[in-house]
């Protein structure tokens, strides 16, 4: 929960109360918030029944999402009481979060207790999008040179780095299916590596040392899919037998999913509204996975 306390005077035109009495105003939402519309940013509580919203006119969510080479994106807009509006709310009634923010034209019944608008306010929208293969091996723990750069590590040379590349070691076979083992404890230390050379399968393109790449012995389909091609069921797949050096040449690598995760953050300086005023207002992060969570296609290089 982010809390906000602030003494609200009695009178509406000052700061100072002239007869000592305050009331004292608990804005207690959650860390995170909602998106809709063009653009509305919201969030709601109960007990009692306020919800705090920011409108972003001209803004959608295709912008905030923009981001730019580095994989990073800033906003920023001024509150004009037009265009761009904080606003707080509280209501005598529950309303649905959905019904308030996210429909043309808002239900006639919501009761609204009190309303106040921000009459000044710098809002910042932060986007930092963060790239994964999902492979089961964390991003950090794909450097393989150590140097900290995950960009340069591109086992197989397909031109996807590893961190991002479902196949580290280019033999159609999933990185998720060669039993890299990883664990917080243990980290990569029990990867398989079925053909004993100290390279573990997820990084061998010849997993059985049997002189064929992985790639090329599908005997069976070809499909792009090793896996499946078993002779002889006693052993299991013909890339793991080392009795079988058949070899069918590969002829392109799978098509990989890279697995994509926006961090929305909203910031705001310098809030006023009619009796209170704040100097940072951490709105929090966008809490909406049809909007933070996509995927996209990357095409390897065969070689």
């Amino acid at each position: 929960m982010r809390k906000f306390l602030f003494l609200l005077c009695l009178s509406l035109t000052c700061l100072t109360c002239d007869d000592g009495d305050i009331i004292v105003v608990e804005l207690d939402f959650d860390d995170t918030f909602k998106a809709c519309g063009e653009l509305v940013f919201y969030k709601t509580k109960t007990d009692p029944s306020e919800s705090l919203s920011i409108q972003v006119q001209g803004l959608t969510v295709e912008d905030i999402l923009a981001v730019s080479s580095d994989n990073t994106l800033t906003l920023t807009r001024s509150v004009n009481g037009t265009t761009n509006r904080i606003t707080y709310r509280t209501y005598g009634t529950q309303p649905n979060a959905s019904d308030l923010f996210c429909n043309d034209i808002p239900p006639a019944n919501i009761d609204i207790k009190s309303s106040s608008e921000s009459t000044s306010g710098t809002i910042t929208i932060t986007t930092l999008l963060i790239e994964d293969d999902n492979d089961g091996i964390p991003a950090a723990s794909e450097d393989i040179n150590g140097n900290g750069d995950l960009t340069d590590d591109d086992t197989d040379g397909d031109g996807i780095p590893n961190y991002l590349d479902q196949d580290d070691d280019g033999d159609n076979v999933p990185t998720s299916a060669e039993k890299a083992n990883y664990s917080v404890a243990n980290g990569l230390s029990n990867a398989q590596d079925s053909d004993g050379d100290g390279i573990p399968d997820y990084l061998d393109a010849d997993d059985d040392n049997d002189g064929v790449k992985t790639r090329d012995e599908e005997n069976i389909s070809q499909d792009l899919n090793p896996v499946n091609d078993i002779s002889d069921p006693n052993v299991g797949p013909d890339y793991l037998n080392p009795a079988i050096s058949t070899t069918k040449t590969a002829t392109a690598f799978r098509t990989h999913t890279v697995f994509q995760t926006y961090q929305v953050a909203i910031l705001v300086q310098n809030v006023a509204f009619p009796n209170i005023s704040i100097t940072t207002l951490d709105f929090g992060t966008l809490n909406d996975s049809s909007i933070t969570s996509k995927t996209r296609t990357a095409s390897p290089i065969f070689n």
